[in-house]
């Protein structure tokens, strides 16, 4: 499933048709900005619980068939849980503001204004801000362990696909992409051969608005969802292709 960015109700619509559509042995990827932009961070990560309880239950299920990317916006919460430890703590904060974490903060309860004059007051003070945060999470059963169990990247048991975020630069292994999974890299359109063995690389952001793509050894899933756009799903077979999508 391609970036939500809170978008509730185009996610649970999705839900509805895949639960129509999923069978024994399938495995679900949410590939990241699950949250950010849209205005219903709270209920987004909910619905995803709730829909994994009912995936849970389909006949053979494990929990490591359901995987959850971290995205740009989930990387940006996690450095924001650690903002204590930045250099120019309000200056990042302003950033990550600018780049979609506002509505989150809102939907746990955070005015920003508010935290602006938290993180002039030290080390001290933003950590005491910071656990409060943390608090305020844990006031929604299960958001602390989702926060605590997104992943990096994603691939299959044979190494036939490879499931990222944004993208990667083809020029680095898969262990050194680092940023490049969170906000893509210009090359990863350009990727003319295999990437350490994968048939395809898929991303379910576009970084830079270009929107979705199928290329030769890549495919990008981002319809829009978040700014006016689709929320695309689709089903990959092992050799690389789309079996079947669809987009809400």
């Amino acid at each position: 499933m391609a970036a939500i960015h809170a978008e509730v109700g185009r996610l649970r619509d999705a839900h509805n048709e895949l639960a129509a559509r999923l069978l024994p042995g399938d495995r679900l990827v949410y590939m990241g900005n699950m949250i950010g932009q849209g205005r219903d961070t709270v209920a987004t990560l909910d619905e995803l619980l709730a829909f994994r309880r009912d995936f849970l239950c389909l006949p053979g299920a494990e929990p490591e068939d359901i995987v959850y990317l971290r995205g740009a916006q989930e990387e940006m919460w996690r450095k924001l849980l650690q903002i204590q430890f930045a250099p120019g703590p309000g200056e990042v904060f302003d950033w990550m503001l600018r780049h979609g974490l506002e509505p989150v903060l809102r939907g746990y309860g955070m005015d920003p204004t508010q935290v602006r004059g938290i993180l002039r007051e030290g080390a001290l003070g933003i950590s005491r801000w910071t656990n409060s945060l943390r608090a305020a999470i844990r006031q929604h059963p299960g958001h602390d362990d989702l926060f605590g169990c997104f992943r990096r990247a994603a691939y299959t048991a044979g190494g036939e696909l490879l499931f990222v975020h944004a993208g990667i630069d083809p020029a680095a292994p898969l262990a050194g992409q680092s940023d490049h999974l969170w906000w893509g890299s210009p090359a990863f359109r350009n990727l003319n051969q295999p990437y350490a063995g994968f048939r395809r690389v898929i991303s379910g952001c576009n970084p830079r608005g270009e929107g979705a793509h199928l290329d030769a050894f890549t495919c990008c899933l981002d319809g829009g969802a978040g700014f006016g756009g689709p929320l695309n799903v689709a089903c990959f077979s092992l050799d690389g292709a789309i079996v079947e999508s669809f987009a809400i």
